[in-house]
């Protein structure tokens, strides 16, 4: 069930072009510029159906509004799980603060300051913070309330822990992302992500293959479900839960505390972000959660490759939008101690 946002669903079907316009010529030039650092690493070949001396499931860690909520990494270590952890980078500071180190970590968006912040940004300096409120602003972690003290504190946690983390570092991944990776000592094993068909002619993804010979992989269109698709596609696992998986906000989030808030104000105005945001009733919580159109269309995706999967996939994010078919919603202890993690 859904209501509202007319504007957004007709802007739904156009997001993979407006996401391959807005990020797809920064990727590819930052793959061109990464090919000096290639042999730093290694292909993601080198992953391919080893199971991490692991057992055949895993558990995705994103770093939606629901992590916190859930208490994943609490759940995690009270039954025991002994299957592989794949962590969006965003999510590798709640992971490291737990005491938990990924099994691998994924990392994606091309954007020249933000994603490195993840990784804490040596270069931080408080004029970015005045010239961008991106995570002050955001429904995610509180820590990013005091931006500096966080970015120190990652910046300690990763010097710390670095050496001990492998990557899954997508060649579209910035310069600071990749220096950063590399000085800290993670094992980094790189890919390409698909831009579009490699089958059509004057394909980008193909160029660029042609170019690295890296395997280039179906990422959905974000790193949160790049990490399941590393999962069962690259480890092999056939029982994958997602956690932080929202693609979505609480119902009493307000619009500013969203991701593409500006953005929106500049397409539609304040006066139609009513138009521009969806509402969708979550029947296995009775609850509504509205999201925006690049989150619906990740969804839409995400529901489309899960029913392609060689996997059994299962919703534990106990929040946001993503059921359906090939989805089994379930709360994350049940997954835990379910016969799939026995």
């Amino acid at each position: 069930m859904q209501s509202d946002g007319e504007i957004g669903l007709k802007l739904v079907d156009g997001m993979a072009a407006i996401t391959l316009d807005r990020i797809g010529k920064e990727g590819v030039e930052n793959a061109e510029k990464n090919q000096r650092y290639i042999d730093k690493g290694k292909s993601l070949r080198n992953l391919r159906g080893n199971s991490l001396d692991k057992s055949d499931c895993a558990v995705v860690i994103a770093a939606g509004p629901s992590l916190h909520r859930v208490n994943v990494a609490t759940q995690l270590k009270s039954y025991r799980f002994d299957g592989a952890i794949v962590a969006t980078e965003s999510a590798m500071r709640y992971c490291l603060k737990q005491g938990i180190i990924p099994d691998l970590v994924v990392s994606l968006d091309p954007h020249a300051k933000r994603i490195v912040r993840w990784f804490g940004d040596p270069d931080l300096t408080v004029e970015d913070l005045k010239q961008d409120d991106y995570f002050s602003r955001q429904d995610m972690d509180q820590a990013f309330s005091d931006e500096l003290r966080a970015n120190d504190e990652m910046l300690e946690l990763l010097d710390k822990h670095g050496k001990n983390i492998r990557i899954a570092l997508a060649t579209s991944a910035s310069d600071a992302v990749v220096k950063r990776s590399l000085e800290v000592g993670m094992d980094v094993y790189w890919w390409n992500p698909m831009y579009d068909d490699p089958s059509t002619p004057n394909s980008v993804t193909m160029s660029l293959y042609k170019k690295n010979a890296l395997p280039c992989l179906n990422a959905g269109g974000n790193v949160g479900a790049a990490c399941w698709m590393m999962a069962h596609g690259v480890l092999g696992k056939r029982h994958v839960a997602v956690t932080g998986m929202d693609f979505s906000y609480y119902a009493d989030t307000p619009h500013k505390n969203t991701q593409y808030y500006y953005e929106a104000i500049a397409l539609v105005g304040e006066e139609n972000l009513e138009k521009f945001f969806i509402k969708i009733f979550n029947p296995h919580l009775n609850q509504w959660f509205y999201t925006d159109p690049a989150y619906m269309w990740y969804r839409n995706i995400f529901l489309e490759m899960a029913a392609d999967a060689e996997c059994t996939t299962y919703n534990c994010t106990e929040g946001g939008i993503l059921f359906g078919e090939n989805i089994n919603f379930v709360k994350l202890k049940e997954f835990l101690v379910g016969e799939a993690c026995r």
